[in-house]
């Protein structure tokens, strides 16, 4: 990576930094550029040197999210192993309680546009490791609906964590999806 290359993406987490501090002080949608570049302690013509607008950056926050969930989505691997998969589903809950932009979209309605953008992803990965099963009695279609269904779960107890203003520790939520995964999903993947 050249010094170009290595100022615009300090650059760039400076500004998506910045952003994600200012969501813990106001809604998204009132944050301004002039919010953005004093936060992040750049000028002007940088903020558009990345973005066009807020709304780029919040879909450039949208984007990195996503990214990020896939990212940890793509290094699990369902397994019996309550530590490995207990494992996961911290890293999971930490990513979600420091990640004020998805707390945010989690606890409100506001999420509706990332929510969206995020399924549509998470349908293409679901069909992607569905086509890869082999040595399974379980139908694509099933599994593809049983991963579906722990997404779907996740989602939902992220949410309501997030609701309550994360006042259960993080282990404790991850103690749950554990026994959600080990329990209610992966018996029907081995079937």
């Amino acid at each position: 990576m050249n010094e170009l290359d290595e100022r615009y993406s300090t650059a760039e987490d400076a500004i998506i930094d910045a952003f994600f501090l200012l969501i813990k002080e106001k809604d998204f949608e009132k944050i301004t550029v002039a919010d953005v570049i004093k936060k992040a302690g750049i000028v002007r013509s940088t903020f558009y040197n990345h973005y066009e607008n807020v709304p780029a950056l919040v879909s450039a926050a949208e984007d990195k999210t996503i990214n990020d969930i896939f990212h940890m989505m793509e290094g699990f691997h369902a397994e019996n192993d309550r530590d490995l998969c207990r494992s996961y589903f911290l890293a999971i809950c930490n990513y979600t309680k420091k990640n004020p932009f998805l707390a945010s979209l989690l606890e409100s309605a506001r999420g509706d546009a990332f929510f969206e953008k995020a399924m549509t992803m998470f349908h293409q990965y679901v069909s992607k490791v569905s086509d890869t099963i082999t040595g399974n009695s379980v139908s694509k279609e099933k599994y593809s609906y049983l991963i579906a269904g722990i997404i779907g779960c996740n989602i939902g107890i992220l949410h309501k964590w997030t609701a309550d203003n994360f006042n259960a520790p993080a282990e404790n939520i991850a103690d749950i999806l554990t026994t959600i995964f080990l329990n209610g999903i992966l018996p029907f993947m081995n079937e």
